[in-house]
């Protein structure tokens, strides 16, 4: 899946570089000081990313000022309200009250059923900007909330920063109506190689919600920790995430703290996907309980980033026991639909007990209320009804194991793509980058961006693909500013491929506004990677 074709003597020289300072190349950016912040120029109404389905530009445009209020009228409203207006009081300067009081200026936000709300959808929304108001509208607090991420973008970058800054606040006049094309817009975080703590991984659902992402996967558990608590095998936590890649303290969440993403991310309108790998990329486990072991002898912690050595003995009752117990206790602190089981890589497993273990473990699954995801190899088992393959293949992947989710997507089961060589954000943008691997292959910005989901994988039904998704493994990745640098400029891209109408896909017309995100992550304190495929903009 992520890791093929490396040497310790490669994943030695990345660590090296990194102890000697890569994280300066990775690191964001001073602020902006008052006196460099907004320019007077008004973003062109629909110049953002995703791009929107529909924006027709008229008026004079609406202007934030000290008068402005939000006006809301329920709790729904009033939440998405609040945190507007959480965005926009540091950099403004303004109180910006959020009232229930009608009126008809100021920025309104309203959630109604009327048919043209429905017509887009539980996601969409539309955006009325006029000299008098600023309307935001939908039939649901997820499009309203999208809706805001439009209208951060629409404004000068500055509104990003902490601290006052001059305007003026300007957002063109016009109309914007906008829905997803796709239903499932994912980006994955592998907490597993290297642990990122809570608030880190907070920062990272704020950039994900920015670009009206949906879905956060969340990698728990693979050879080299453990990350959540599990109180029927407490040792999975305390020993088996004791340590990650290249050594170090590891760490893992408690149920509390893992409660606390779930909250923080569907407060940003994502829904958590927790992931379990299984039967393979078990080390951590199978050091922390000998039982789950074939031979009853339990490994050493492993900190290395080989791939395929480990498996759950598939033959043993207590397996069972260990996968009813894990799910259990993962889906009651998970509200969201789906339960992420791995299934990648199991090299160490024959394919009959492979399929023997997925039979067994898919009913467990829907036992406790979730949908079941795999990786792609699920669809070399006996994917179960509702479930759903996760591709994560790449160019050089054989036709049969391409044809085999094709197969199974024309028997049903829904697909995610994130092929390798398009969505991964670990693999570098060239053989100089300083972090990530290449065992995929180099996936400068525009590769990552222009491919087409609906055609990707062919003869799979277009109406398999549920959307995609932009993993972020971390073999090499351990602070904020190397996420940060791995994912910016191709997460945005990913976002786009999942929420923009086909016909907006064009890389001349999209790399324009991509480049005018970089003052925008430059406030936010992001750290990039100035692709040369891309025309920055002068600082």
């Amino acid at each position: 899946m992520r890791t093929h074709h490396r040497t310790s003597r490669l994943l030695g020289s990345l660590l090296l570089v990194a102890a000697a300072g890569v994280s300066s190349l990775a690191a964001a950016p001073a602020p902006a000081s008052a006196g460099t912040a907004a320019k007077p120029s008004v973003t062109p109404l629909g110049q953002i990313v995703p791009a929107p389905m529909k924006a027709e530009a008229g008026g004079a445009g609406y202007e934030i000022t000290a008068r402005t209020r939000i006006r809301v009228g329920n709790a729904q409203e009033r939440r998405v309200g609040e945190y507007l207006a959480k965005v926009l009081r540091p950099s403004t300067g303004y109180r910006l009250p959020v009232t229930t009081t009608e009126g008809g200026d100021g920025i309104r936000l309203r959630i109604g059923a009327e048919p043209e709300n429905k017509a887009l959808g539980g996601e969409g929304y539309r955006v009325i900007s006029t000299r008098a108001s600023l309307t935001i509208t939908s039939w649901s607090d997820a499009g309203l909330f999208h809706g805001v991420q439009t209208v951060r973008q629409q404004l000068p970058a500055a509104v990003e920063e902490k601290t006052e800054q001059r305007g003026p606040w300007r957002i063109a006049g016009g109309t914007i109506k906008d829905m997803p094309r796709y239903g499932y817009r994912s980006t994955m975080l592998d907490v597993s190689r290297h642990f990122f703590t809570v608030d880190q991984v907070k920062r990272y659902i704020d950039q994900a919600a920015l670009y009206k992402m949906n879905k956060l996967h969340l990698h728990l558990s693979d050879d080299q920790g453990w990350r959540i608590a599990i109180d029927s095998w407490p040792r999975l936590a305390t020993y088996g995430g004791s340590t990650q890649v290249g050594g170090g303290k590891g760490g893992y969440y408690t149920k509390e703290q893992y409660k606390e993403i779930v909250a923080y991310a569907a407060s940003r309108h994502l829904e958590v996907v927790p992931e379990i790998d299984m039967p393979g990329h078990t080390n951590a486990a199978l050091a922390s309980y000998a039982e789950l072991n074939c031979d009853g002898v339990a490994p050493p912690l492993y900190t290395g980033t080989a791939v395929g050595f480990s498996s759950l003995c598939v033959k043993k009752d207590v397996t069972y026991d260990f996968v009813d117990d894990v799910i259990r206790e993962l889906a009651a602190l998970t509200p969201g639909e789906y339960l992420h089981i791995g299934g990648d890589e199991a090299h160490s497993t024959s394919h009959e007990d492979f399929v023997a273990f997925m039979d067994k473990v898919q009913p467990v699954v829907a036992k406790y209320g979730k949908k079941v995801m795999g990786w792609h190899q699920l669809a070399g088992a006996r994917p179960a009804e509702g479930a759903v393959a996760q591709y994560w293949g790449y160019d050089r992947t054989g036709a049969a194991e391409r044809e085999q989710v094709v197969n199974a997507a024309r028997n049903g089961t829904k697909l995610v793509l994130s092929p390798a060589d398009r969505s991964y954000l670990d693999m570098k943008y060239t053989k100089d980058t300083p972090l990530g691997l290449t065992w995929a292959g180099l996936v400068e910005v525009r590769r990552s961006y222009d491919w087409d989901p609906a055609t990707y994988l062919k003869g799979a039904p277009a109406d398999a693909v549920m959307g995609v998704e932009a993993p972020l493994w971390t073999e090499t990745l351990s602070t904020s500013a190397h996420l940060d640098y791995m994912a910016f400029p191709r997460l945005p891209g990913i976002a786009e491929l999942g929420w923009s109408p086909a016909a907006t896909h064009d890389w001349e017309r999209y790399k324009g506004r991509l480049a005018a995100q970089a003052p925008r992550w430059d406030a936010l304190g992001i750290g990039y990677y100035k692709s040369p495929q891309v025309p920055w903009p002068a600082r």
